[in-house]
Parts: structure tokens; sequence; C-alpha cells
């Protein structure tokens, strides 16, 4: 995925979220406001129900999420670039939270049900953090959640046959225990934003 392509689905995802939901902001004691907060306040705009399935065969839907902040990021096990990367730094962050890091479920959702099974799955996160979760379920399925999440996908290349790319949005959504949308990481965000925006979401009752 180019870095251009990367830029518009994040620019696109973000506008939606500045329009939909606007900026928090942390009061004081006095009545007055301190800087903004990293993280939006929870809107249901983004988000909604899903049915899919996990890397052992479990099925989870968006009610088995509740009770728990997430951290959703959607991608496909044959994205060369941007997912081993962001996986990697996500095995990062909850290193670097320590003990806190029990608090957050952290899920990664396919946008490739055509070759990502539950097997492909298993086998692609055991190259990872082994707290992450991995989601698969039928083309209807993905699409459903693609489209609740406002999610960029864009199939490439289709004419190569299996060997096709995906363009997709390469921020990681952050989800209230709530189940409610509070904001994303985007692609490559400096380190101690991404904890302290991690800390937050976590923080939030």
């Amino acid at each position: 995925m180019s870095l251009k392509t990367i830029r518009l689905a994040t620019y696109v995802a973000i506008a939606a979220v500045i329009i939909l939901g606007g900026a928090t902001f942390a009061l004081v004691g006095g009545g007055g406001l301190t800087k903004p907060s990293l993280l939006i306040a929870p809107t249901n705009t983004i988000g909604g129900p899903f049915h899919l399935t996990d890397q052992t065969g479990k099925p989870v839907t968006d009610k088995d999420l509740l009770g728990r902040p997430a951290a959703m990021f959607f991608g496909y096990t044959f994205c060369p670039d941007v997912c081993p990367t962001t996986l990697t730094e996500v095995g990062d962050w909850l290193k670097a939270l320590g003990p806190d890091a029990d608090r957050l479920q952290v899920v990664f959702v396919t946008v490739d049900p055509e070759r990502d099974t539950q097997d492909k799955m298993k086998d692609y996160l055991t190259s990872f953090d082994p707290r992450i979760r991995g989601l698969t379920g039928t083309a209807e399925e993905t699409a459903q959640i693609v489209k609740d999440y406002r999610v960029y996908v864009k199939k490439t290349h289709p004419e190569s046959g299996s060997d096709y790319l995906v363009d997709h949005t390469a921020a990681v959504y952050l989800m209230d225990r709530q189940g409610y949308f509070v904001g994303f990481i985007n692609y490559q965000e400096e380190p101690e934003k991404t904890i302290a925006k991690l800390k937050e979401l976590m923080a939030r009752g």
C-alpha cells in the first residue's frame, strides 16, 4: 500500500470523526478548560453489531467485547507492510503498558475473508503478541463490519488472481468498554502519544 493511499484512507476516517464526534475537553475544578483530550466523546456513529469467528474457531460478536476497552485494527494477512508493522507496534504498546495491558482487548479484523481463513489467521498471528485476537468471517459478514466501522477497503490488481493486494484504513480504532468509538491511533503515530491515548482509554469509566 502506498503512503499516499494510507494518508488518504486515514484522512477520510479522521474527517468523519471530526464531523461526527468533535473534540472533548477536560474540565477543571474552577470551571475552566485544560488541554484537549486525546480522545473524543463516545459516539455510536462508528461501529455496530457484528458476527465473526476468531482464530480458534470461537464465534465472536460485538457484545463479547463489552466490559473492556478495545483497540481494533482492520487489515489482512497477505499485507506486505502496514499490517505487520502495526501488529508489531501493538506488541510494543502492550509491553509498555505492563500489567495494565490486561485491561485492554486488541482485535485484528481481516478485510480479506476470501484468503484469511480461520487457520490462516491462527498461523499468521503466531508471529505477533499472543494477546492479539484475530477475527474473520464470510464475505457478507466482513462487508457489514467494514461498512459500520467506515473502513476504507479497495482491492487492487484483482486481475492477478489470488495475488491481489488490498488498500485499507491503516489507523487503529479505539472503542470504550460500552462499545462506543472514541478515537484513532494513526499509522506509526508517536509511541508516547499512542500510550497516552491507550491510558486515557482505559481510565474512562
